[in-house]
């Protein structure tokens, strides 16, 4: 009850201290710049958006700085120690399995979702039950990752020979004949089967965006190329694809960027073992368990950017449909 109470009255704190905040902002910047009416519209959005600004940079900014100067010291952050953790990281073998697993992610994850998604998006719209199938689909995004893995980890479930097979993988394999596997520690394989899970939540989000983009698009076209005697499958494939495009790169770059964050499917189905490690696993091995500060801070810096041109390129995609 006491994390309840508390939560609430941070609820009721950030919602009262906000609506304060731009009520009483606004009437002070009214009463000073009265004579001046042009100048009161240039200040007023950036005495607005002050509020995000300021948390940004407590949240955002100082602590990119925080850990780049990190990553120059040793593993308690007192001692400067140049550029050798750089240079650890390139000698270091599961920094460069990381690296793999985080490429085979990269490749595999954001074009089955996009994929999944666009056709999930295109067949839900032309059948009866499609809004009973997108809630269906869209559903594990209300799930966290660590319920997904837990989820899926119980899919995966091995039992020694002898013992009933409780996970749904094994039983199927074992019903057709097949002898149970321990999915889990099979190399490649296993980053596959991880990976299943990421795809599982993010076709619901490809599949909602990319609905809506399909549904803006003019039906007098669709109407015109029918008329022309095109099939269902040209016209998706070769009306509707290329006019959605944009609305395509935008879902591939959101979960390309969710995917190199990935870390919680990871760390509650394999913890990194059986040749399944990645960035974001690693960084948390060294600042937890290694106790190194130093190391942690030099695989954040790497997954930061690997992330920055991404979302550099989102943005400038963004503002140029806009203009």
């Amino acid at each position: 009850m006491e994390q309840v109470g508390a939560t609430a009255v941070t609820v009721l704190i950030g919602v009262f201290g906000c609506t304060g905040y731009y009520f009483l902002s606004n009437r002070m910047l009214d009463r000073i710049c009265r004579a001046d009416v042009l100048r009161c519209n240039h200040i007023r959005p950036w005495l607005f958006m002050l509020p995000a600004l300021v948390l940004m940079g407590l949240y955002l900014l100082y602590p990119v700085f925080v850990t780049l100067c990190l990553s120059f010291m040793d593993a308690e952050g007192d001692h400067f120690v140049g550029a050798a953790n750089y240079l650890w990281l390139m000698q270091d073998a599961k920094f460069r399995e990381s690296m793999l697993n985080n490429l085979m992610w990269l490749v595999v994850v954001p074009a089955a979702s996009t994929v999944l998604g666009l056709i999930a998006a295109g067949v839900t719209d032309r059948i009866r039950w499609g809004n009973f199938a997108k809630a269906m689909i869209f559903m594990p995004m209300a799930i966290s990752f660590i319920g997904a893995a837990v989820i899926w980890k119980l899919v995966y479930d091995y039992r020694p020979d002898g013992e009933e097979q409780i996970g749904l993988l094994n039983a199927v394999w074992t019903a057709m004949g097949g002898q149970a596997q321990v999915w889990l520690d099979s190399p490649i394989l296993n980053s596959v089967l991880l990976m299943v899970v990421l795809i599982w939540i993010q076709t619901g989000f490809a599949m909602v965006i990319l609905t809506a983009a399909l549904r803006g698009i003019s039906k007098d076209i669709v109407e015109a190329a029918v008329l022309d005697g095109a099939s269902p499958v040209q016209v998706f494939l070769r009306i509707k694809i290329p006019q959605i495009g944009g609305t395509i790169l935008v879902v591939w770059t959101v979960i390309t960027v969710t995917v190199l964050k990935v870390f919680d499917i990871v760390l509650t189905m394999t913890n990194g073992q059986w040749g399944t490690q990645v960035l974001a696993n690693l960084m948390f091995d060294w600042m937890f368990r290694g106790n190194d500060t130093g190391r942690a801070s030099t695989v954040a810096i790497v997954i930061m950017l690997m992330v920055t041109p991404v979302m550099i390129w989102n943005i400038r995609n963004t503002l140029r449909e806009v203009r």
